[in-house]
């Protein structure tokens, strides 16, 4: 039975995982700030939480995030751009899982396969972005990536056996982006949970630091 532990599990993603993971028999660990008082932005209730875990995971799912925070659409134009909405978004989007990431070599075993997996967003991007605009967004999803990465590099010196990666769910339907479905195709949360969990279920050690999509391809940094 594989022991998993899902970070944002209330939300639509983080749900959707849990109920996934838990009818193919995974032991799940569910974690969020409306049941349980986990707040990502709150360096003190991630490090409490987070050290009050006595196992180890096969899977650690950091599914948090929000493309609107406290009202703050993605600005249409750098002219749109506020610092406190940019605060905000790094505050939940990059420097949260980065403080998720400090526990990782505690939480993840090194006798076994495992993977730790953040979700990210492809307008994280740098080499993908051709439009501009959502400036507060791409940048923290951008530095969710460099953080992926280089707690990547890290792991791989301890834990020989973990792939540590960044994940594109696609446009998934949830109030996270109820506003913005008519522009892309989107899917339900229980198809974006089959999806990542998918794409989990094929990645192995060598591929570790790397950022995929929904359907398992590599996305340009």
């Amino acid at each position: 039975m594989k022991k998993t532990l899902i970070l944002g599990a209330s939300g639509g993603i983080g749900s959707a995982l849990v109920q996934a993971c838990e009818e193919r028999g995974d032991q799940v660990t569910g974690l969020s700030r409306s049941v349980d008082g986990f707040d990502l932005t709150d360096e003190t209730s991630v490090d409490l939480h987070l050290s009050g875990l006595k196992e180890q995971f096969d899977l650690i799912f950091v599914a948090t995030g929000a493309l609107e925070i406290e009202g703050a659409a993605p600005e249409k134009t750098i002219k749109a751009l506020s610092s406190k909405s940019m605060m905000d978004q790094f505050a939940l989007n990059a420097i949260g899982p980065a403080m998720v990431l400090r526990h990782a070599a505690t939480l993840l075993p090194r006798d076994r396969a495992s993977v730790f997996a953040v979700l990210s967003a492809r307008v994280g991007s740098i080499g993908d972005n051709n439009i501009g605009g959502w400036v507060s967004y791409r940048s923290a999803k951008a530095a969710v990536n460099q953080v992926v990465r280089t707690a990547s590099i890290e792991l791989a010196r301890t834990h020989r056996n973990t792939a540590c990666v960044a994940l594109h769910p696609g446009t998934v339907q949830t109030a996270f982006t109820e506003k913005y479905l008519g522009r892309h195709p989107s899917v339900p949360p229980s198809e974006a949970a089959a999806n990542l969990l998918r794409v989990v279920g094929r990645i192995t050690p060598t591929q570790t630091g790397q950022f995929y999509d929904w359907a398992g391809k590599e996305v340009p940094w």
